[in-house]
């Protein structure tokens, strides 16, 4: 297996992304359908320039970044906002049929004083900016947000306010009030500037379920469009089993939100598994985790899935922070980054539709439909290797060929009315003609 990028399958995304670019250029981001791969994602860690990466990211089937959206290194003085950095980014992810997540986040020695605080990984004490909290700061705060509404108004954009504000994030200490105070005044100011923007929030690392529920008692929900969570678990916890924490979610969401607006989507906003060794996976199980995320996610209605990360953020192998990339330093794809452009050809323009019972619990076998009425299934195991036996009249389809995770064909087995189907840990994705009548 020989990973280079701009191999047939990522030209041909490629040009598929850049057939996008003038569509996309005049569209305001959103919340995608249950579609592949409408809302597959990547977070990145640049600005201006790196037009090779953005390349890459679109071959790869992406159609979102997320980013920091950093106050301080737009608002060098008060008042005063430098957009430039941004401005080159938007325009770059625009050309390519991108979307942005952008996160408004951290504060700004302007208007905040240095406390101290903990360090996260020693338990030190130590000292740092504190996160926006008295009057003036969150004023300042929400100003500036509003200020980056106005300035991307009508360009692919969705405004994510703070990243991770349950844990170390917020300085001095995690303060769901505060938090929630600066989320508040942000999202009016946003939603002054552009009525039409898009608004997420909390971006929470994991699923704290005290914070969140004192947060959405705040009644910030009647502020957001969606709710956007970091669903991380150990590495023995496959993707599936964020299921019951986002029908968890789902259930406070409609416990707090108002009316019209029980419905709000969860978004995975960020969320990965890193390839270090030992302790973190190995780099075929990290891809075939990228595609089951994605797959997984949208089965429980998550529309937009961010993997983290783009790119392997040192050279250490050992170290975790260094190894969560789908392409390496170099920007060498690693078996991911494959996954996703694997993922993106087999099922681009596909719905899903429903999950097939085929047994045992740890199996997968998700339907998917196109606007042509055309199905394909995506198949794999969340547990020890399976051999299934699965009647047609279920599947649903009438299975004419598939191919594995990095698009090598399947040998379809059908005897007696049944697929006898081989399912290990990666997807496999099998095209087939549908059996309802009048398709």
């Amino acid at each position: 297996m020989k990973p280079i990028f701009l191999a047939r399958t990522g030209a041909a995304l490629l040009a598929a992304a850049g057939s996008l670019t003038a569509f996309a250029a005049a569209q305001r981001a959103a919340i995608p359908p249950l579609e592949i791969p409408r809302g597959v994602g990547v977070n990145i860690h640049f600005r201006g320039g790196h037009e090779k990466e953005l390349d890459m990211i679109a071959a790869g089937g992406f159609r979102f970044i997320r980013m920091d959206f950093t106050w301080s290194a737009i608002e060098h003085a008060r008042g005063a906002y430098d957009w430039s950095a941004y401005e080159a980014l938007t325009s770059g992810l625009e050309r390519r049929g991108l979307s942005a997540i952008y996160i408004l986040d951290y504060s700004n020695p302007l208007y905040e004083k240095i406390v101290e605080t903990r360090d996260p990984i020693t338990g030190r004490a130590t000292r740092a900016l504190a996160s926006p909290r008295g009057p003036e700061s969150v004023a300042a705060f929400a100003r500036w947000a509003g200020a980056a509404a106005a300035r991307f108004r009508g360009r692919p954009v969705i405004w994510e306010i703070w990243n991770e504000p349950n844990i170390h994030f917020w300085k001095p200490k995690p303060n769901v009030e505060d938090y929630a105070r600066l989320a508040k005044a942000a999202a009016k100011a946003i939603r002054a500037a552009d009525p039409q923007a898009l608004i997420v929030a909390p971006a929470s690392s994991g699923f704290p379920w005290e914070f969140l529920e004192r947060f959405f008692q705040s009644g910030i929900l009647a502020d957001l469009d969606a709710v956007s969570v970091h669903p991380y678990r150990n590495y023995r916890l496959g993707p599936e089993t964020a299921a019951a924490d986002y029908a968890k979610l789902r259930a406070l969401i409609r416990k707090y939100a108002p009316a019209g607006k029980e419905r709000l989507p969860i978004l995975s906003g960020e969320w990965g598994y890193a390839t270090h060794r030992p302790g973190g996976l190995s780099r075929a199980r990290q891809a075939a985790f990228f595609a089951r995320q994605q797959l997984a996610n949208l089965a429980s209605g998550v529309p937009i899935s961010i993997w983290y990360d783009w790119r392997d953020d040192g050279p250490d192998p050992k170290e975790r922070e260094h190894n969560f990339g789908v392409v390496d330093l170099r920007l060498q794809p690693k078996p991911a980054y494959l996954a996703a452009q694997t993922l993106a050809r087999e099922l681009g323009g596909f719905r899903f539709l429903r999950r097939i019972a085929a047994g045992p619990k740890d199996a997968w076998v998700l339907l998917f439909e196109n606007g042509k009425g055309a199905r394909k299934l995506a198949a794999w195991s969340a547990g020890s290797p399976l051999l299934l036996s699965i009647p047609i009249e279920e599947l649903g389809v009438e299975p004419v060929g598939g191919c594995d995770s990095y698009g090598k064909p399947l040998s379809l087995r059908v005897r007696r009315g049944k697929l006898r189907l081989s399912l290990g840990e990666a997807p496999c994705y099998i095209a087939g003609r549908s059996r309802r009548a009048g398709r």
